[in-house]
């Protein structure tokens, strides 16, 4: 017994020096890679040059300047900013030594509200004259809606072409929960609230059927109707090919549909490129990337002492001190209300245009930015733009606004609130582990107990459950919020809380449906926003600002804390769905409970 406990302890010690010295290295490798991607020369664009745009690519609201980023993403990933994709595309309509954009397609994972404004500012290029040429070694559906619009579709000869409808599936958990000996405690408010189920049942409900289905079909007819318009197909002529799993269908049937235009290597597409421009067979193909337009000046770009904000709100909404660990992946309270305060007060800021793209998060957390909102609401005019997310929280921080403005498949709503504390005790049991202790009162112990594992000092879940005096209390909790949550909606839309109750419930919609009930003003991208908030603030001559202010590579790396970086460098090496269980379970310790968040829906 002995030797197995040496032998045991030094594998622990050799696999943590082991990963101390992997985990410096690669720091140091990565400071040197990430201080190449930080520092951007002016690009140079020389005339008769084309446009690559990439949605073979992870698209975020911008890109991010956190240099840990990379890290965690994956330096192999190539990483876009929408506004910059959206920015790249006006210059090159404007631009006269920019003939034309090569779209490259492949397996895009931003959500169809994403891509609609890529679309939309692709069709506005058009009107230049100048041609656009897709191509695509795979196609889905996010890249080949995009890519429709283009002049010509070639794709690769052995490629695939993933085009079968839309699916939704969940991965229910319960049955492994309860042989892990841990139990689910459900409190919650709202028939559609779905996002607890996969922990506590084993099929969805019938009211999260019904919500997913009307969804789904209303996402994938705005798809098809778009693809109609470009492609000359009829929308029952797209859903039999979609039911004959194009996949695995050969290329050349995909020609024969016309959903293409035929079959190209990639150099091929790009010696047809010279062709389209004139070019000589060996002449070099001047292509310019989105990263490269950021550095060239916009002609029609004002200047104004009147500016209009563009505030950027991206991720999981959270209430955490250590806000800069996760300013960049998540919304965190501390910081938005800091920004949103200090436009409130910048006399310069005509108005704001408050771009949220958000699941939502901490009820708590959400609160905290709603007042904020508010705050500025009665100073200067607030204008939302939704991307593909602005539920439950990310709808609570919304709803307060002048406008609000969303993609046709923006999910939204998912009015309601939940809290899901998890209770090991089962699980604390089978590992051996007892707990006593001392109270003054009868609820001091309330989150003591948690089930850690000893040496490595990793901390679990709870491991006593709740009482049904405690739970009661809890329930009456998320009940209150809900209540508070209909009153922030209702003031914010000019409804009466049954109103706001009876569309409300949990209930997911999206931008389309939203307009109809009354949750959004109108459909749009972010420039229609932009429109709206100079509309209100009533300017003829202004200027856009982006908030947070990006900083550099060296800024952002000097100001993170010894502590940021060490929990950075552990998700990195945990993975984030790992790391957020941690942070959840911080978040009970702290008695931030109470989640205003709807379930991550994968459209297929």
């Amino acid at each position: 017994m002995k030797s197995f406990f040496k032998m045991m302890f030094a594998s622990m010690l050799g696999v943590i020096i082991a990963s101390v010295i992997l985990s410096f290295l690669s720091f140091i490798i990565f400071i040197g890679v990430a201080a190449s991607f930080g520092s951007q020369k002016t690009y140079a664009l020389q005339k008769g040059s084309v446009l690559k745009v990439n949605l073979n690519s992870v698209i975020n609201e911008r890109e991010s300047a956190n240099p840990f980023d990379l890290l965690l993403n994956g330096s192999s990933i190539e990483t876009y900013g929408l506004n910059d994709i959206l920015s790249a595309i006006k210059k090159a309509k404007e631009n006269d030594k920019i003939n034309g954009i090569y779209l490259t397609a492949g397996q895009t994972n931003s959500g169809y509200a994403s891509m609609e404004p890529i679309r939309k500012a692709l069709l506005d290029f058009k009107e230049s004259g100048k041609f656009i040429i897709a191509y695509g070694e795979n196609f889905n559906h996010y890249s080949y809606y995009v890519a429709s619009v283009a002049d010509e579709i070639f794709m690769n000869p052995q490629g695939t072409f993933d085009f079968r409808g839309l699916a939704y599936t969940i991965q229910f958990n319960r049955g492994i929960l309860e042989k892990w000996g841990i139990e689910l405690q459900v409190y919650k408010v709202g028939t559609y609230k779905s996002a607890v189920e996969p922990y506590i049942q084993d099929k969805m409900s019938d009211a999260n059927r019904e919500q997913v289905t009307s969804f789904l079909s209303d996402i994938w007819n705005n798809l098809l109707t778009g693809i109609s318009e470009n492609r000359s197909i009829s929308i029952e002529q797209l859903n039999k090919y979609a039911d004959e799993f194009l996949m695995l269908a050969t290329p050349q049937s995909i020609v024969d549909y016309k959903l293409i235009d035929g079959l190209k290597y990639g150099d091929e597409v790009e010696a047809y490129l010279k062709e389209k421009m004139e070019l000589k067979a060996d002449a070099k193909l001047k292509i310019a990337g989105v990263k490269d337009l950021k550095t060239v000046p916009d002609g029609n770009k004002k200047i104004s002492k009147n500016k209009i904000a563009v505030l950027y709100a991206e991720g999981e909404i959270i209430a955490d001190e250590n806000a800069s660990l996760y300013s960049d992946t998540y919304i965190t309270a501390k910081e938005f209300v800091k920004e949103l305060n200090k436009l409130k007060d910048d006399k310069s800021v005509k108005a704001v245009v408050f771009r949220v793209n958000s699941p939502g998060g901490s009820a708590y957390a959400s609160e905290q930015i709603w007042h904020a909102v508010k705050e500025l609401k009665a100073v200067k005019p607030v204008v939302v733009s939704m991307g593909d997310y602005a539920a439950s929280g990310g709808y609570y921080i919304s709803c307060g606004a002048n406008k609000i403005i969303a993609e046709p498949s923006t999910l939204t709503g998912s009015i309601g609130i939940f809290g899901l504390i998890p209770n090991g005790a089962q699980l604390a049991k089978k590992m051996g582990a007892s707990y006593d202790g001392v109270s003054t009162n009868k609820h001091a112990n309330f989150s003591d107990e948690v089930l850690s594992i000893p040496l490595l000092g990793i901390g679990l879940l709870p491991a006593r459950p709740l009482n049904d005096e405690e739970g009661g209390m809890v329930q009456v909790s998320v009940e209150r919020g809900y209540d508070l949550f209909l009153s922030r909606c209702s003031e914010g839309r000019s409804k009466t809380k049954e109103e706001i109750d009876s569309i409300g419930q949990g209930r997911v919609w999206t931008g389309n449906q939203a307009l109809k009930l009354g949750l959004v003003d109108e459909i749009g991208g972010i420039d229609a926003a932009i429109k709206a908030a100079v509309e209100l603030a009533e300017v003829t001559d202004y200027s856009i600002g982006e908030y947070p202010a990006q900083k550099d590579f060296f800024m952002s790396l000097f100001e993170e804390s010894s502590e940021s970086i060490s929990e950075r460098m552990t998700m990195g090496i945990m993975g984030k769905e790992v790391f957020g269980q941690k942070r959840m379970l911080r978040a009970w310790q702290n008695y931030d409970y109470r989640q205003a968040i709807m379930p991550e829906f994968v459209n297929q």
